[in-house]
C-alpha cells in the first residue's frame, strides 16, 4: 500500500500536562496528535476508543508510576485524536465527508509522515484498535508492534450495528444525553467501578462522565458511524508482521471479539491477557495489570523499565499471577505463545 501524500501543521500549543498539541493537516482533514517526550527516542503511537481521548482512555495508564516509567522511558509518545475528539474541539461541518476506517488509517499514516517517523509500536484501545490493525495490515513496514486492548477486528454484528444506529439517533437529536453516556460508559467500565443502588460509582467513572460532557455530539457520531461501516480485518490478520499484545477485560462486551482476534492471529507471533473484573478500558480501570506482560513484551525489543520509582506503589500482579507461558524463555520472543492470565482485583 502506498504512502499519503504529505501534510502540514497548522498549530502547535502547548498543553497543562507538559506535551505539545500539533494540529496536522492531512488528506482527510484535520487532526490533533499530543506529543510527549524526547523526540529521539522509539515512537509509541495511541488511538482511543470511541468518545474519548489520551486524557480520558490513556490518563491511567501513563499516571500509573511504574507503566509511566517503563514507557515514557523508552518511548517518545504520539497520542492521536480521532477527528473532533481533542479537548476544546469545535464542531466538525455537516459539510464534510464521514470518513472511513480505511481513511482513519491513512490518516495515521500521514501523521507518521508529518514527524519523519519510519516503524512505530501501536497502543489503541476498541475502536482505537482497529485502527491502528488496519492501518498496521495497510502499512505492514510501518509497526514494529501492536498492543491492543479489547479490540475490534470482525464487522459489526446484526446487535451492534442496530445499537450503534439508536446511539447515532440519540446523538443526532439529543446530543451527549443522559442514555448516551451511559450506553458509553457501560462500553468502557465493569460494574465493579460503575456502581450501582448501594455503591457509588468510582473516580474514574466520575471524570470519564466529566470529560464525556466536553464532547461534542456530532464529532462522536461521525467516529461512530465510521466504526459502524467498518470491515472485517480476520483473513489478515495473520498476515501480520509484527508481534502482538492483546488484553481484554473479562466483563468488555467486546471480550469474545479479542478471543477470535487472538485465534486469527499467528499464534508464534501473539499473545493474549485477560483481565478479571474489568471492563474495555484496562488502560483506565486495571492499568497496573497490564505492567508485567508490557515488560516482557517490550524486553524482546531491548527496551526495559528502570529501577527510578522504587518508592512507588508495586504492581499487583506478581510472577504467581502469571501464566508460566508468559515468564517462560520463549515468551513475548520469537515464539509468543496465546495464553490466558486471570488477574484478580485482591492484592
Amino acid at each position: 500500500m502506498g504512502e499519503s501524500s504529505g501534510s502540514v501543521s497548522v498549530d502547535i500549543d502547548t498543553i497543562s500536562l507538559g506535551g505539545k498539541e500539533h494540529f496536522i493537516q492531512t488528506v482527510h482533514g484535520s487532526v490533533s496528535v499530543v506529543v510527549f517526550g524526547d523526540l529521539d527516542k522509539p515512537a509509541l503511537v495511541t488511538y482511543p476508543d470511541i468518545a474519548l481521548n489520551h486524557m480520558s482512555c490513556f490518563q491511567g495508564l501513563f499516571f500509573c508510576p511504574e507503566a509511566a516509567s517503563l514507557l515514557l522511558h523508552n518511548f517518545c509518545i504520539y497520542h492521536i485524536s480521532p477527528p473532533g475528539h481533542e479537548l476544546g474541539a469545535a464542531p466538525i461541518s455537516s459539510d464534510v465527508p464521514v470518513l472511513s476506517v480505511d481513511d482513519l488509517a491513512d490518516q495515521v499514516a500521514e501523521v507518521l509522515n508529518f514527524f519523519g517517523l519510519g516503524a512505530v509500536m501501536c497502543l489503541g484501545v476498541a475502536a482505537g484498535a482497529y485502527i491502528l490493525t488496519l492501518f498496521a495490515m495497510r502499512y505492514r513496514e510501518r509497526v514494529i508492534g501492536l498492543m491492543l486492548v479489547s479490540p475490534l477486528c470482525k464487522a459489526p454484528s446484526w446487535t451492534e450495528w442496530l445499537y450503534n444506529k439508536v446511539m447515532s439517533n440519540l446523538l443526532y437529536f439529543y446530543g451527549m444525553c443522559g442514555v448516551v453516556k451511559e450506553g458509553l460508559l457501560q462500553r468502557y467500565f465493569s460494574k465493579e467501578v460503575r456502581g450501582g443502588a448501594n455503591v457509588s460509582e468510582s473516580d474514574i467513572v466520575q471524570a470519564c462522565r466529566c470529560l464525556l460532557d466536553e464532547r461534542k455530539s456530532t464529532n462522536v457520531l461521525r467516529f461512530l458511524q465510521s466504526i459502524n461501516g467498518r470491515h472485517d480485518l480476520s483473513e489478515g490478520l495473520k498476515k501480520l508482521q509484527c508481534r502482538t499484545l492483546i488484553f481484554v477485560g473479562e466483563n468488555s462486551p467486546f471480550h469474545a471479539e479479542a478471543l477470535h482476534m487472538t485465534s486469527k492471529l499467528d499464534r508464534r507471533y501473539s499473545a493474549l491477557v485477560e483481565v478479571q473484573a474489568c471492563g474495555s478500558v484496562v488502560t483506565e480501570e486495571q492499568p497496573h495489570a497490564m505492567l508485567i506482560p508490557m515488560e516482557y513484551f517490550l524486553m524482546n525489543y531491548g527496551l526495559y523499565r528502570p529501577c527510578q520509582f522504587s518508592g512507588s506503589p508495586s504492581s499487583p500482579l506478581s510472577p504467581s499471577c502469571i501464566s508460566p507461558e508468559l515468564l517462560s524463555p520463549e515468551s513475548m520472543g520469537l515464539k509468543l505463545k496465546p495464553i490466558k492470565t486471570r488477574i484478580s482485583l485482591e492484592v
